[in-house]
């Protein structure tokens, strides 16, 4: 009943986008009325499909229901249109589109002052919905590709909102273009590798279908060096979309464009797409363990890495982007060693060991939707704060947790949430994930690599709870800056009641794997990836090994440690920062303001490479292919020209000129019979 109007849930907003792109326009808030009106829309839909798949028989049966139409063929290759509704599909929906909903109430206020350009902002956000919504819902990689790109496109745009007259003056609008360009040029590297994993996977399967590919009989008729490459491929796309090592530099120069955009892009929408797709595409993954070893070392590497890059960062939008990433690493690294320990079950026939696989994948699903959540919280209230001081440097802030009550401890329970603070949302995933990946360096002769990813990840526990509540003392705690000293006072209503319904969200959507959210996102290879429960033992099984777990407690310890010296050093100001780094000269500091000088790195690579393949491929395109059709279309002019002189007007001449070309032919027939052995 419901089920088969999924289209809607991405046509709604992708409808909006037209409308509020061609009729709302001037200074009014006609075109966020209905932005608003379609994300409320779209979430509704969302929530009737999402409620008759889990009550309908496809749930406990197949696991899913798809429907499809044809949409081309090329040869023998059939690629269809359609919707593909599944547990993973239900979550990404229910999250995606109610933070997205309140993104758009919160951006009623926070972009009350942006004029005739309210509707183009609104019309880009309303495309970006359709984007990420198609994403989820699409039946096969072709589509999901489509809308992937859309996502890009309007990424590009929204980074980019204030490239021309920007709040803080023209360097701010550059910055804002070049974060905008950086952005896309970055992506579309991880975007060609994508498209060419499903070149890989077409020429495999026959087929793009998620049906068709994820099938097990014909997984198993497929060459496994193709799996390996087209799984790689689309890992790279997965790498430069989620912002992992080593296109992980983009992401935090995004943060140029509107906070709204910043909570947008960062947390329901784009870059969990990245996630999303090898969560989607787990049954191929898990075909080689080698394949799972390498996302889960790319993501414990992105862990601590981008945890190390917020430490020393003064921009709290910046400490934000780098958690991101931070976070995204680790539903690699649960994805990783969860795709690890399946593979190796499948292949020695272990139906432990593939329960075990599903924890990680359980693990990795649950955290990115309690990120969504939090991150969406902190990334809202970080506008807020903006929205009231004018700048984005904590060193101008302090002292507002006076001022903004509510946005100081609705910021106060996401970074408890972020930081693993016990029976918070974040504390029940990231322990999962750690848990996972200690389980996962028990087993195979390359498991031990996993030892050393769960080092990087309880440290990067540490790491987390120090810069979190850095960034919350050094904004709420201590004395007035002079930032806020001009606050304005809490912001209205329109943006601090979305702060409020996420903050309900970051502290309690850890509970829900106590009511059957781990049937939703658990899968059993052993049954042909359908839906199951959490590692074959259930949710209150896991909770109670997670609270008797020793390493448990050890996480806790890290956070609490790290929250407890930010107190010291930026709340009581009982330990000077500046004694660690030598006043901000010593070279580990220098590292970490400079992010470990990626940036220099890529330009370096840039002007180095880029600049000389540019001008190469420019020289060839000017002098080749540009020469070659000019030298073309001159060589018919000249002709014309020489031609035009035998125009004469003499039938004299004309006589001699035939008579000359009859003589040619003539003599030239001849010479062909002669040569052809006469008559």
């Amino acid at each position: 009943m419901f089920i088969e109007y999924t289209w809607l849930i991405p046509a709604i907003p992708l409808i909006m986008f037209v409308i509020v792109g061609l009729l709302a326009k001037g200074d009014n808030n006609r075109g966020g009325g209905l932005a608003i009106l379609g994300a409320l829309a779209t979430l509704v839909i969302s929530v009737l499909v999402v409620y008759e798949f889990l009550t309908g028989d496809a749930y406990a049966t197949e696991g899913f229901v798809t429907e499809s139409i044809k949409w081309f063929s090329i040869g023998g290759y059939e690629i269809t249109l359609g919707y593909y509704v599944d547990g993973l599909t239900c979550i990404m929906l229910l999250f995606s589109t109610f933070i997205s909903l309140l993104i758009f109430v919160y951006s009623m206020g926070y972009m009350d002052d942006q004029g005739k350009r309210k509707s183009r902002y609104y019309a880009e956000i309303s495309l970006f919905l359709a984007g990420m919504t198609g994403l989820i819902v699409a039946n096969n990689y072709l589509m999901m590709f489509v809308f992937w790109e859309v996502m890009g496109l309007c990424s590009y745009l929204l980074i980019g909102f204030w490239s021309f007259n920007h709040p803080q003056g023209d360097e701010a609008s550059d910055n804002a273009a070049s974060a905008a360009k950086k952005a896309f040029l970055v992506t579309r590297l991880g975007d060609a590798s994508f498209m060419a994993g499903l070149f890989v996977l077409l020429y495999a399967f026959q087929s793009l279908d998620f049906t068709e590919v994820f099938n097990v009989a014909a997984i198993g008729n497929v060459d496994h060096n193709l799996i390996v490459i087209a799984t790689l491929l689309l890992f790279g796309g997965a790498i430069g979309k989620s912002a992992q090592f080593p296109l992980q530099d983009w992401l935090p120069d995004a943060m140029a464009g509107p906070t709204t955009v910043s909570a947008l892009i960062h947390a329901a929408t784009m870059v969990k797409a990245g996630v999303y797709l090898v969560a989607r595409s787990f049954p191929l993954f898990t075909q080689s363990a080698e394949v799972m070893l390498f996302v889960g070392l790319i993501g414990g590497i992105t862990a601590i890495l981008a945890a190390s890059m917020a430490l020393a960062n003064n921009n709290i939008k910046k400490v934000l982007a780098f958690s991101t990433i931070s976070q995204l690493g680790y539903m690699f690294m649960a994805l990783g060693a969860g795709g690890y320990l399946m593979a190796l079950g499948m292949n020695n026939s272990d139906p432990a060991l593939m329960a075990l696989g599903g924890l990680g994948y359980t693990a990795g699903v649950f955290h990115m939707l309690n990120h969504a959540f939090f991150k969406a919280q902190l990334f809202l209230g970080s506008g807020s704060v903006i929205h009231s001081t004018g700048t984005e440097d904590m060193r101008e802030m302090g002292g507002l947790g006076k001022k903004m009550k509510s946005t100081s401890i609705t910021m106060m329970i996401g970074s408890l949430s972020i930081a693993g603070f016990p029976f918070f949302s974040g504390f029940w995933s990231k322990d999962l994930i750690l848990d996972t990946v200690l389980n996962a360096s028990k087993y195979g002769s390359e498991g031990y690599l996993f030892a050393i990813v769960w080092i990087l990840g309880i440290i990067t526990v540490l790491m987390t709870a120090f810069y979190m509540f850095r960034m919350w003392y050094m904004t709420f705690g201590g004395p007035e800056g002079p930032a806020t000293e001009t606050c304005h006072g809490e912001s209205p209503k329109s943006m601090t009641v979305p702060l409020w319904l996420l903050a309900i969200f970051a502290f309690g959507s850890g509970f829900l794997l106590l009511f059957g959210l781990d049937g939703i996102i658990t899968i059993d290879a052993a049954n042909g990836f359908l839906v199951g429960t959490l590692a074959g033992e259930g949710a209150l099984y896991w909770v109670e090994h997670m609270l008797t777990n020793p390493y448990t407690y050890l996480s806790i310890g890290l956070a609490l440690i790290g929250i407890f010296v930010a107190y010291l050093m930026y709340s009581r100001f009982a330990v000077n920062p500046g004694k660690f780094n030598k006043e901000g000269t010593s070279w580990l500091y220098r590292a970490l303001e400079n992010r470990w000088w990626f940036p220099q790195f890529y330009d370096w690579v840039s002007w180095t490479f880029g600049y000389k393949v540019g001008k190469t491929v420019n020289a060839f395109d000017q002098k080749v292919v540009d020469g070659a059709v000019n030298g073309l279309a001159s060589a018919v002019v000249e002709s014309g020209e020489s031609g035009k002189y035998m125009q004469t007007g003499n039938v004299g001449n004309y006589a001699s000129v035939v008579m000359l070309g009859m003589s040619v032919i003539f003599v030239g027939a001849l010479l062909f019979i002669y040569y052809m052995g006469g008559m």
